[in-house]
């Protein structure tokens, strides 16, 4: 999954491949353009989240670039380069609809911060009621792929906090989905109509963390042309969701600590503090716990965050999940309006495998096997090497059979024996839990032979 889709617009190619793999390597998924008439060429054609252009080039400039396609999408983003930096300049682009421009030479931090600044501000605010409507169905609990037990907890713990405005730490590896609980925290809570921002506080050095989050003062460090409002400010009356928080040095925590105990922060450059009024999530892939005996993170910020901890399970954890989530993702990835199917052979791995990715890696690999699949089969060959070299033994002690159907109902006959077990032997309490009828709860007990 990208974070959004890029086109790159100079004359320079030596730039343009040099940014272009940057940009790729943070996640985004960028198309390059040689010119104004190349890139509007594209543009008319494929869809894009973003365009940064460089401002002097041939026939067709950055100007009328940004003029020409604003017309085409008035809501596309466009941030315009150029090293000939003036007023008029800036006025000229703001005036045709630019959301900002940088200076030749820049740092790459520089670019980064306003490519992000710029897709978190575009995502958070819905334009519309029936946008709000569409992002709190997106994230509520039935619309997230979990069936399993470990999520049916998570799910419950989410329900019970949702509304308050208790700050949250989400602990799970990489790819167990901490952003997608977290919107969830926010679009099942009372301020589904105010903004949900967030950041990889690990994706920037100190300076510009402390920048995005505080924000700054017109003048206070070089390239600091206006006064900018920080993230803390952008989410008020909202959530800030501090993402991989455990990355952070000790002089940005100590910064964090005093905002989230007094409610107020100091932008870069300003003498007076300002009040915020936002609920913070944090997320972590490392054990704070043990960040903290070593002294790699600091103790009172840690009790601060993590007023109550939702640990997601890692998918080996949650294999009953996982043919739920190849059927997710095999209809998501659809060519053409046709659902590709496993064979038996690769349903079997793709079960037995144990997912270090997580469902990240899952989602991937079943979108590059449906991408390489020459037929509506998806054999062992269209699945990506990494996975492929990983074959399991036979005997793996996940139990699992030969075919998708054997798969399935192994998992289903382990999960109901499981929460019957929890309940007492309460079929009524465990078919709520289940979220199935008492009836088709008696059918599968007698089919699998459980009581």
């Amino acid at each position: 999954m990208t974070l959004g889709r890029i086109l790159l617009v100079d004359d320079e190619k030596d730039l343009l491949e040099w940014l272009s793999v940057t940009l790729e390597q943070q996640g985004y998924e960028v198309t390059c353009a040689g010119s104004g008439e190349e890139a509007l060429e594209i543009f008319r054609r494929e869809p894009f989240d973003m365009v940064i252009s460089d401002i002097q080039m041939g026939a067709v400039s950055g100007i009328e670039l940004l003029r020409q396609i604003k017309d085409i999408n008035p809501e596309i983003i466009v941030l315009l380069v150029t090293a000939y930096a003036s007023v008029e300049t800036a006025v000229k682009a703001l005036r045709y609809g630019a959301y900002d421009y940088l200076e030749k030479p820049f740092k790459l931090d520089e670019i980064k911060v306003k490519i992000l600044r710029a897709f978190s501000q575009k995502r958070i605010f819905p334009e519309d009621k029936g946008q709000q409507k569409k992002l709190r169905d997106r994230y509520r609990f039935a619309n997230i792929v979990g069936k399993s037990e470990p999520m049916q907890e998570v799910f419950r713990m989410v329900d019970k906090v949702a509304k308050t405005s208790t700050t949250i730490l989400i602990q799970g590896e990489s790819g167990t989905g901490k952003e997608l609980i977290a919107k969830s925290l926010h679009y099942n809570s009372l301020k589904t109509d105010k903004p949900f921002v967030s950041i990889d506080c690990g994706a920037l050095p100190d300076e510009l963390l402390e920048s995005e989050l505080f924000g700054h003062v017109k003048g206070s460090f070089t390239g600091a042309i206006s006064t900018k409002q920080g993230l803390f400010e952008v989410a008020s009356g909202g959530t800030l969701f501090l993402d991989e928080i455990g990355e952070t040095s000790p002089a940005m925590q100590t910064k964090l600590l005093r905002a989230l105990q007094e409610k107020e922060i100091r932008p870069v450059g300003a003498t007076k503090q300002t009040k915020v009024d936002v609920r913070v999530v944090a997320a972590t892939n490392r054990n704070l716990e043990e960040e903290v005996c070593r002294e790699k993170f600091r103790k009172d910020l840690f009790y601060r965050i993590s007023v109550i901890t939702i640990r997601l399970p890692a998918l080996r954890e949650r294999r009953e999940d996982i043919p739920v989530l190849i059927n997710h993702f095999l209809k998501k990835y659809q060519l053409n309006g046709q659902v590709k199917r496993l064979a038996p052979e690769s349903a079997e791995h793709l079960f037995r495998y144990d997912w270090p990715g997580n469902i990240r890696e899952l989602e991937n690999a079943i979108e590059s096997a449906v991408a390489l699949s020459d037929t509506e089969i998806i054999t062992l060959d269209d699945l990506p090497l990494r996975i492929i070299s990983r074959m399991p033994e036979p005997d793996s002690p996940s139990g699992l059979d030969e075919s998708l159907k054997a798969s399935v109902e192994d998992f289903e006959s382990k999960l109901i024996s499981r929460v019957l077990k929890k309940t007492g032997g309460n079929k009524s309490e465990a078919a709520r839990m289940l979220k199935m009828t008492r009836r088709n709860l008696d059918y599968k007990i007698k089919r699998y032979n459980l009581l």
